[in-house]
């Protein structure tokens, strides 16, 4: 259902520069700052992001963590830590506010990402369908942006910019 939100295919991105490889990418300290919109595009919060992430072997395969530590403006902190798999179409991806498994496929220079996230809203939880899109724009530098759906509508998105810490 999510993928036939999207009215562009992974494939238009195949023969971009740089390539993104997830195990190259998303290993060691990262940085993101984006912004969360709601329905109608109004930015309602900002935040940092601190992503410390390594690539593990496990029975032959490499397992990907992100450990990730968000800083909203109103003072908030959200804890999340992925887990991406290897599978012959892409990556399985996980973490703890996720519903089931995520599935991630890479071509080129983008990578997709379609999840069920569980969000607190308003004294409740809700469960929404995230469509993520990313771009690798250079060796350091990934842009992030993320559709939220409910029930087929879409509610709000996230903008964000990761890059690679410099080492000391």
């Amino acid at each position: 259902m999510l993928t036939a939100c999207s009215t562009t295919s992974l494939d238009e991105y195949a023969s971009n520069k740089p390539l993104l490889i997830p195990e190259q990418f998303f290993n060691g300290s990262l940085t993101a700052q984006g912004v969360v919109k709601n329905r109608s595009g109004k930015v309602t919060r900002y935040f940092t992001a601190r992503i410390n992430a390594y690539w593990r072997d496990s029975s032959g395969a490499k397992i990907g963590t992100l450990e990730e530590v968000f800083q909203f403006n109103d003072g908030e902190l959200q804890y999340r830590t992925w887990t991406l798999t290897p599978t012959a179409a892409g990556y399985t991806a996980t973490a703890g506010d996720v519903i089931g498994p995520g599935s991630a496929q890479t071509r080129g220079n983008a990578m997709q990402l379609h999840y069920t996230l569980e969000v607190k809203y308003q004294g409740s939880t809700l469960q929404l369908q995230v469509e993520d899109w990313m771009w690798l724009v250079d060796d350091n530098t990934l842009l992030n942006e993320s559709t939220l759906r409910k029930w087929g509508f879409k509610v709000g998105s996230v903008q964000l910019v990761i890059q690679k810490d410099k080492p000391h």
